[in-house]
């Protein structure tokens, strides 16, 4: 419904109690004014399903008309000491096996809470980016860029001590659509001590980003997913995990402190097509399980396998691209270990000519983490992904493998 006093729906009050109706007390007049509130906060409504608390964000568009609403989970823990956790899923829209893993695991915390065993507080947003999952160009949806700005979904969020949190929602009316949704997802990140940001690759095996400062006692969630590898980053970028990471490292002077008990990091579940129900089952157990060996949630507490996979600073990550534009003829897989100058794929430059072709080989030995899901490429685009023992020879400026 829309309130008299502000234009604004779903106002809390009912129209016979709203501020400008005849009948109005100041109790009606107090919950009008909260909700008003809320709604330049752009927090539309809280329910409660059972003990779950199911609350909506509202980003107004930058054009009239529009607007675009994100539900957010909340679960209520017992103990104030325990871990409070943050997950979201899609903040690139088009990755979904996060999105479907968080189903299950609603699910399944759902359970948790009904046997009383919910410990820390739990924030979980399957959706974190309706702006992203509105883009389709061409019958393509466009999840990863801003369309508007052609800034990528997951950069750009701002870099602030965990002091100035509460000035991230502040005026927001100030701010782009994109940049309000950033803000409210950084807002709600920083009050935990557990954020993971559920994304995926093109094709590709489970592994994750990890800021340095968190290993290796982050090795719990790698071998409670499986990973097959672990990057570890620098911190020197502003996407999300690194936003939430740099406000704890600056807590509140601006000076880098040390990390303990916390965790910010981003998860990459696979490639874009695994989306299915046994994957994403498996998964959220595997996230439940490393939610209980943090003392989130109460459950019998079977040892974690200790983690085996590759570990990988970011300077040893060959990024392998293609020297021409052509069709991708790809001769290895991802999950394949190979060795120095074998050769990876072949670029069909100009086919049919005796000279049309163009191999592609390894610069040194390691694991074949991702690989792009095209078969076409243009001059100079990633093809793969490769994990190495020692540093590629290729130069890498500080921050993110790719745009």
């Amino acid at each position: 419904m829309r309130c008299s006093m502000s234009g604004e729906r779903e106002c809390c009050a009912p129209r016979s109690t709203c501020p400008r109706s005849k009948r109005i007390d100041s109790a009606s007049q107090s919950a009008c004014v909260a909700r008003l509130k809320q709604i330049a906060m752009g927090i539309a409504r809280t329910i409660e399903d059972g003990k779950v608390e199911i609350s909506e964000i509202i980003i107004a568009g930058d054009t009239p008309g529009l607007e675009w609403r994100l539900p957010v989970f909340r679960f209520t823990g017992t103990r104030p000491e325990a871990p409070r956790t943050y997950i979201q899923a899609a903040l690139h829209a088009n990755e979904l096996p996060g999105t479907a893993l968080l189903h299950f695991l609603v699910e399944r915390l759902r359970q948790a809470e009904s046997e009383g065993a919910i410990l820390g507080d739990i924030t979980v947003v399957p959706q974190a980016n309706p702006i992203g999952s509105a883009q389709t160009h061409f019958g393509e949806l466009q999840g990863r860029f801003d369309l508007g700005t052609r800034t990528n979904f997951n950069r750009d969020f701002p870099l602030i001590t965990l002091g100035e949190r509460a000035g991230l929602i502040e005026d927001l009316d100030r701010h782009s659509a994109i940049d309000r949704l950033k803000r409210q997802l950084l807002h709600k990140a920083l009050s935990c001590d557990l954020v993971l940001d559920l994304h995926c690759d093109d094709e590709g095996l489970q592994y994750a980003y990890i800021d340095e400062a968190f290993w290796p006692e982050a090795a719990d969630l790698a071998a409670a997913l499986g990973m097959d590898a672990v990057f570890l980053s620098d911190g020197e970028s502003s996407a999300f995990e690194e936003a939430v990471a740099y406000a704890w490292k600056c807590e509140n002077t601006g000076e880098k402190k040390a990390l303990r008990d916390r965790l910010s990091v981003t998860v990459e579940l696979r490639g874009t097509r695994d989306v299915y129900p046994e994957m994403a089952r498996k998964d959220a157990e595997g996230l439940y399980s490393f939610l209980a060996a943090r003392g989130v949630v109460a459950a019998d507490r079977a040892s974690l396998p200790a983690f085996g996979g590759v570990v990988a600073p970011l300077d040893n990550i060959e990024m392998i691209r293609a020297p021409e534009a052509g069709a991708i003829l790809f001769h290895k897989d991802i999950g394949e270990r190979i060795k120095t100058g074998d050769l990876l794929a072949t670029i069909l430059t100009r086919p049919g000519m005796p000279d049309g072709a163009v191999e592609v080989r390894a610069p040194q030995d390691g694991l074949i983490v991702t690989r792009v899901s095209t078969r076409i490429a243009r001059r100079r685009s990633d093809l793969m992904k490769i994990a190495c023992a020692e540093p590629s020879r290729a130069i890498r400026r500080p921050g993110t493998l790719e745009p």
